[in-house]
């Protein structure tokens, strides 16, 4: 008993409604395919009004493994809407909306013909107007939206831009709204509409006060359609591009000992941090480099041991939304002779020199004693 109830599922969608655009008159057909356990429920509603399943208009199916369907073999102006499907169990419930848009089919002639052999009639005035007023409103067509914006996330003190194309007979007048008041034109709050039909409204800049739901009502004497959105405003990020506090300094190292380059940099946002070693990016840790940074703004690249293939140049790049900045060095990689020999020509022991030569990666204890006790190493090229 207690398996059974914990492998109970509340229903889900493996497969949503889809927009639909159609032309008048055509067939149409929305499908999902729900799943569940027990197998849920199904409901469809149309702007929000449930469709009877004894619809002589649409006709709901579904299938065994779980495909739901609503068809209607005639699309009409008014099937242009929000179509919602709703699956529920006892686990709970959920829903998917599909949009259908019909484009009407152009009227002009269907009802001006006259029957063949039929002898027009004088007819007083009123008829006549009554008549071409029934022909002008066969034209007249309810606006609907060929493009809609979703919602959106701007971050404050930017530009915010939404754009809609909306079709109908007469041309649709368009009224914006937030939170259900209209919106004015003023300084940062315009409504453009472009050539090609595009309607838009440009929020600029972005503020915390212009978040809210924003809704576009396009009406004409056939009726009215609309969406709505939501507008989240981001907060403000303090930007400041990277710097660096400490380069890459120019070091060498004796060949087979360990090796450090290391920089500090700042920036907000935090910057990305990116390696290059003559044109070549480093990506990756290996075995003998690694390449570590922590929250305060350190980097460093560790080789070790180093090699001679290791010697070049090096370049550290700092990059975030505000800017990017790099520093270049270069790494010379020794040999061992070539380290004891070089420091004999002139040489103090010193606290000072020690540190100098510590930093080139230099022996410092074959330079403090030149007369070959540090045991210098020989090559057979001498």
């Amino acid at each position: 008993m207690t398996t059974s109830l914990q492998t109970r599922e509340a229903p889900v969608f493996a497969q949503k409604l889809k927009h639909l655009k159609v032309f008048e008159g055509m067939p149409v057909t929305f499908t999902c395919k729900a799943s569940g356990d027990p197998t849920p429920k199904i409901y469809w509603f149309k702007d929000g009004k449930q469709i009877s399943k004894r619809s002589e208009h649409y006709r709901i199916g579904r299938q065994a493994d779980g495909t739901c369907s609503l068809y209607t073999a005639s699309a009409s102006i008014d099937d242009d809407g929000n179509y919602t499907i709703m699956a529920s169990n006892p686990q709970g419930r959920t829903s998917c909306t599909g949009r259908m848009m019909v484009q009407a089919v152009n009227q002009r002639g269907r009802s001006q013909r006259s029957t063949p052999g039929h002898i027009r009639r004088p007819r007083s005035r009123s008829r006549d107007s009554a008549e071409e007023e029934g022909n002008i409103q066969e034209r007249h067509f309810r606006p609907h939206f060929l493009q809609a914006p979703g919602d959106l996330i701007v971050q404050e003190g930017r530009l915010c831009r939404m754009d809609c194309k909306v079709s109908g007979l007469p041309t649709p007048d368009l009224l914006w709204q937030r939170d259900g008041l209209p919106i004015r034109p003023d300084s940062g709050h315009k409504m453009l509409v472009r050539e090609n039909g595009v309607h838009s409204l440009v929020i600029e800049p972005v503020s915390s006060r212009d978040a809210g739901v924003y809704t576009c009502i396009a009406s004409n004497r056939a009726g009215e359609n609309s969406f709505s959105l939501e507008l989240i405003v981001a907060a403000r990020e303090m930007h400041k591009a990277p710097s660096f506090i400490e380069k890459l300094q120019n070091t060498g190292v004796a060949e087979g000992y360990p090796i450090r380059l290391e920089c500090r940099v700042s920036g907000v946002p935090y910057p990305q941090i990116f390696w290059k070693k003559e044109n070549e990016s480093l990506t990756h840790n290996t075995d003998r480099i690694s390449m570590h940074q922590d929250n305060q703004g350190y980097i460093c690249m560790i080789i070790q041991p180093a090699t001679k293939e290791d010697a070049g140049w090096y370049t550290v790049s700092a990059k975030n939304e505000a800017g990017i900045v790099s520093t270049t060095a270069r790494l010379d990689v020794h040999t061992q002779w070539q380290q004891a020999l070089t420091p004999q020509l002139k040489v103090r022991p010193s606290a000072r020199r020690y540190a100098a030569l510590t930093e080139r990666g230099l022996d410092v204890k074959a330079a403090f004693f030149p007369d070959g006790s540090a045991g210098l190493v020989e090559s057979d090229d001498l």
